[in-house]
Formats: C-alpha cells, structure tokens, sequence
C-alpha cells in the first residue's frame, strides 16, 4: 500500500534552500538534490515503517547521495514530512515542527 506524502511549507522551505546551495556550488547539483529527495519520498510513501522512529512517533530516512535526512510521521492516511534537514543541524530545529 503506497500512502499519500504531504510535504509541510516548512519542510519545502528547507528543500528550496538546500537545492538553492547545492546549485551555487556546481550548475546541476540543485536538481540532483531534489532527485534524491524525491526518490527517498518514493520510499517512505510505499514502506513508511521502514525507516526507525527517532522521537516520539517521528520517524527519520537517510538520503543516499547527501547527508540529509528526510523527517516524517506517519496517520491512517498518509505520511507527513515534517523537515528536510542536513545531518549536522540541531535535533531541536526538526523536533519542534514534529509536535
């Protein structure tokens, strides 16, 4: 079962400013960002319980290709992303959007 994905304004804000800095490094590397997003979306909206819950019901997946992870919770319904976050940010920047 392939559950619908809601991306939070909050999460997109971070997607935008993540892609913005990978393009200014090298032309391109923005959208390879974004490929890689959207692929590991891919994955928590067909197995949303495979990535391990990392506080409270909020659950983290890894990107691949960048050292992001992708921070989601999971209703009846569909899987909500609440931040889109570098692996050196501070827990608390995505812990209190997860509320």
């Amino acid at each position: 079962m392939t559950l619908e994905l809601f991306v939070r304004p909050d999460a997109e804000q971070d997607l935008e400013h993540a892609a913005a800095w990978y393009e200014q490094q090298r032309p391109g590397l923005g959208d390879e960002f974004l490929d890689e997003v959207l692929r590991t979306f891919q994955s928590i909206a067909e197995f949303p319980a495979l990535y391990p819950v990392v506080h409270r019901s909020t659950r983290r997946a890894l990107t691949r290709r960048f050292p992001f992870g992708v921070y989601y919770r999971v209703d009846s319904e569909r899987a909500v992303v609440v931040a889109v976050m570098h692996g050196s940010r501070s827990p608390s920047r995505w812990q209190r959007r997860a509320l």
